[in-house]
């Protein structure tokens, strides 16, 4: 027999035993699923463009629109759940998602699929926030530790199977197949979480809705979301569709800051940047995120288009980076009160600008553990930025506006990824045209390298068009090389320049942060 509902949430008792473990492994499998939608698409960009007939630029909108629509969700999940229901919206979230997921393997075009992953991540935004209030609410508060531990491995871990998963299926199967292992995923979760939690659902608090903030952040960030994805293909300002979705959204993110700022009930919390440690940490964590999400984007791409990697040796090549971070973030969540919350997180930046540079000197000539090793070496300093600047960031935060909080730096994280997949495609193929120019000026009878190379190729029984298309080709793979060398030279410059302002927040980084964290 269901248990009645009560007035209030913490009237339940906790959950122990079977049950909790059940719930636990419900929620992770869930959480797990959402978190490697984000990364699973990442390494099959290329066999999605060549199966839609689209390029790969346009490809990346399988993974940007998700992101952006998960990014417009998360600061509505608070009033969502207090609405519904904090169960209901999860399992409700669960169900949905499996439905989408299932039209995106169904997909027969790039805008088909688009907006399969938009609606797909419209109705994933609530799951990641409201899954873990779940997990807390019904945890006994003296392992309340341990059940973030927990979490903490399952963010970390599903990054590390997201690009090998994404390449296996791919090769193996087809990319719809990416999607279908959803169901049974999803299923299970639903299934589990509806079983135990039907009797406890949360207060349900009918509150109004900020209808004009949710149009002005909609339109502001959906058209200049747009605007990112298809400005290089529409030559940009001089296409008049481009130039209208760029003034739609700089009108409506101008109106949406006073809008919100005046709002009684409003959709982003504006106020919570008055907070010292919350505005450092979040602006940190956001810029952090553009970097992170941008080399996740560009490196199995560059592997595939150029180097000739397989989806699955390029998921390889990318998964290292959750290994020293799974075996690290557990001492660092142990020690975390005896630790320099500002000296670890400068240590992150530290590593992940370090590691990304020794990519930025890597060509097509290097081995594939000289790939990897960076990669590996960049684990270490996620498990001192994730957990420290979440310390750091909720620190100021009364405990009354924890929820708001929250879902305002996941918009900020999730949308700074989704505008660096946009940022950094453009930006790569913008540096791969430039630096094949600059290589094709050698490209001349005047030259005595041109020539000796002709005559090598002449040996070889290459000549006429056929000589040059062939140097065309060698030209364009070492111009991509050189413009992922830029790119990711540029984002080592940004790590580390977060350093300084990692030191702008103040201390006293108190319990209360923690427990925000939680």
């Amino acid at each position: 027999m269901a248990e009645p509902i009560p007035s209030a949430a913490y009237e339940y008792p906790p959950l122990r035993g079977g049950k909790l473990l059940f719930l636990t492994a419900a929620i992770a499998t869930a959480s797990f699923m959402e978190i490697l939608d984000m990364t699973i698409v990442n390494v099959s960009v290329p066999s999605i463009s060549g199966s839609l007939g689209v390029s790969n630029s346009e490809g990346t909108w399988a993974v940007s629109s998700y992101m952006l629509a998960a990014a417009v969700m998360q600061p509505l999940t608070g009033w969502i759940g207090r609405r519904f229901g904090e169960v209901r919206t999860f399992v409700t979230s669960i169900v949905l998602f499996m439905v989408f997921s299932a039209l995106c393997g169904l997909a027969t075009s790039m805008p088909m699929l688009v907006a399969a992953r938009l609606i797909q991540g419209l109705v994933s935004g609530p799951m990641m926030s409201v899954a873990q209030a779940i997990l807390l609410r019904n945890y006994p508060i003296e392992r309340r530790g341990m059940a973030i531990a927990l979490w903490a491995m399952v963010i970390i871990i599903a990054p590390i199977f997201g690009p090998i998963i994404g390449g296996w299926v791919t090769d193996n199967l087809s990319w719809p197949w990416l999607f279908y292992i959803n169901l049974p995923v999803g299923a299970f979760a639903a299934i589990a979480s509806w079983t135990i939690l039907r009797g406890r659902e949360s207060k349900i608090v009918k509150l109004p809705i900020d209808g004009v903030g949710l149009f002005l952040l909609v339109a502001g960030v959906g058209c200049l979301q747009f605007m990112l994805d298809n400005g290089n293909d529409k030559d940009w300002f001089n296409s008049p569709v481009i130039l209208a979705a760029a003034v739609v959204s700089f009108i409506s993110i101008s109106f949406l800051i006073p809008w919100e700022l005046g709002d009684k009930h409003p959709v982003i919390d504006l106020h919570l940047f008055n907070s010292r440690n919350f505005r450092v940490g979040t602006v940190v964590i956001g810029v952090a995120y553009f970097g992170l999400s941008a080399t996740n984007i560009i490196f199995p791409l560059w592997l595939q288009t150029t180097l000739g990697y397989t989806a699955t040796w390029a998921g390889l090549a990318v998964a290292p980076v959750g290994l020293l971070a799974l075996i690290a973030a557990p001492l660092v969540g142990r020690n975390m009160p005896r630790m320099n919350l500002r000296l670890a997180a400068s240590f992150a930046f530290c590593v992940f600008g370090g590691a990304v540079y020794w990519t930025s000197t890597l060509n097509e000539t290097a081995s594939f553990s000289q790939f990897a090793t960076p990669r590996f070496l960049q684990g270490l300093g996620l498990a001192f930025f994730f957990l420290p600047l979440n310390a750091i960031m909720l620190s100021g935060v009364r405990p009354s506006d924890l929820a708001s909080a929250s879902g305002l730096s996941n918009f900020v994280r999730t949308m700074a990824g989704s505008i660096s997949t946009a940022v950094t495609v453009w930006m790569w193929n913008r540096r791969t045209d430039y630096h094949h120019t600059v290589l094709a000026e050698h490209i001349r009878n005047s030259a005595s390298g041109w020539t000796q190379y002709q005559n090598s190729l002449d040996e070889q029984g290459i000549r006429g068009t056929g000589a040059f298309a062939y140097v065309d080709h060698i030209i364009g793979n070492q111009a991509a090389t050189l413009a992922v060398n830029d790119v990711f030279f540029g984002l080592a410059c940004i790590f580390i320049c977060l350093v300084p302002f990692v030191w702008l927040a103040k201390p006293p980084f108190t319990a209360r942060g923690s427990d925000a964290a939680h």
